[in-house]
């Protein structure tokens, strides 16, 4: 765990955690015992069995095709579950700011992947003192110009030995070289740093598309092609082996298929959203998920929801739930009502209805049959990203019994 937080083992629950019971105030967030229905909503729910099914599926799923995988930890930012992956047999973990890679760093974490430029001199200064002192450790950051490495030649210390993956980027996407030209000058002006090692080639494919329609499948595999063609190029600069990362968590099938040719090198994917799925976005893209006519063994599961209470019903068909933006994603696409209970983890029923909109605290309700002031409604959540970010603890519960067990602790 980070240096500079506690433990799970010494992380209590306080009446500042969101939704908690105040029965629950000063234990142990690894040890606890409740019921659901002890808590408040709004809330946020982690199931505990969907978690181990989907490491146990991308771990399976990765070491069929021959690849690492690094998730990103900027998903969850919850060490407590990087270490579950790690356990699980991933090789890393990537985060996307210097500062997580810091976190990251000091939770322990072997190697750390930073899928981004890094260019704040303090920061530089902070992660290159923590290596000089943990040499087990590893840090890999990525480039996609000269100016870049100029810097990070200019603020490192001597003795520095920062780990670079040139970033091969594509037209209208992101960051990233977008010449194979440029990346090859990038690459060798590495291999000449005192305080810089080159390790491959990297590259996010998720920024060129958005669905799996044949066009957005046609230009995802062109990228991953080219990236696979730039790491073969990077081949012989590159002393030890290769590297080369891509795979999101939409087209992770499509990175493997490009990747696949590429013998002796470390072939790494990125997917981070896999720990718990969800019920929108990556439901809908993920290669992995149910709707892909694939069997429920062999397929991510969702492994978080929300629950929330109606507080109002001003008109016929509306009810207003009291969980907003500041407590369920909403950037890639609104929670989907799956059920409605008499109390927080009681008998649910089927529910037929549509969040139409969020406020600060509110959700719209559209909604046919019966509802009541201060039922509960079962929410399925789309992103994982920005779930997570809006919890500082968040409840594990065995979906059998209802029960919570343990509590995860987010560093955002």
């Amino acid at each position: 765990m980070p240096e500079h937080a506690p433990s799970a083992a010494e992380r209590t629950v306080g009446l500042e955690d969101k939704s908690f019971p105040a029965a629950l105030v000063g234990r142990p967030i690894s040890e606890l015992d409740a019921p659901l229905s002890t808590f408040s909503t709004p809330l946020l729910v982690l199931d505990a069995a969907a978690m181990t099914h989907n490491l146990e599926v991308m771990a399976r799923w990765t070491g069929e095709r021959g690849l690492e995988l690094m998730p990103h930890g900027k998903t969850t930012m919850a060490p407590v579950l990087w270490r579950r992956q790690l356990e699980a047999g991933c090789t890393g973990i990537t985060v996307a700011t210097g500062w997580q890679a810091d976190l990251a760093l000091r939770a322990g974490v072997p190697t750390v992947q930073l899928a981004n430029a890094c260019t704040d001199p303090a920061l530089l200064r902070r992660l290159a003192e923590h290596l000089a002192e943990h040499p087990e450790q590893e840090l890999v950051c990525w480039a996609d110009s000269l100016a870049t490495i100029d810097l990070l030649e200019r603020e490192l210390p001597a003795g520095s030995r920062l780990g670079v993956l040139v970033e091969l980027g594509a037209d209208g996407a992101r960051t990233g070289a977008r010449e194979e030209s440029t990346a090859l000058e990038i690459a060798e002006r590495v291999t000449a740093s005192e305080v810089l090692v080159l390790r491959g080639a990297s590259g996010y494919e998720g920024a060129i598309a958005h669905d799996r329609s044949p066009a957005a499948l046609a230009a995802v595999s062109a990228y991953c092609e080219r990236l696979a063609a730039l790491a073969q190029q990077l081949d012989a600069l590159v002393e030890g082996e290769t590297w080369v990362t891509a795979g999101g968590s939409a087209y992770f099938d499509l990175v493997a298929d490009a990747f696949a040719p590429l013998r002796g090198m470390r072939r790494i994917l990125r997917s981070g959203a896999y720990i718990v799925h969800d019920s929108g976005f990556y439901r809908g893209i993920s290669p992995l998920d149910t709707t892909r006519d694939i069997a429920e063994s062999e397929a991510l599961l969702p492994g978080m929801r929300a629950y929330a209470r109606v507080v109002s019903m001003p008109e016929p068909g509306l009810a207003l739930l009291d969980a907003g933006k500041r407590d369920v994603p909403y950037d890639e696409g609104l929670p989907v009502p799956l059920a409605v209970a008499g109390e927080l983890g009681g008998p649910e029923r089927e529910l037929d209805g549509e969040i139409t909109a969020l406020n600060d605290q509110h959700a719209f309700l559209r909604h046919t049959g019966e509802l009541a002031i201060g039922e509960v409604v079962t929410l399925g959540l789309s992103h994982p990203c920005t779930a997570f970010d809006k919890w500082r603890l968040i409840p594990v519960a065995d979906a059998a019994t209802g029960t919570v067990h343990e509590a995860v602790e987010t560093f955002f």
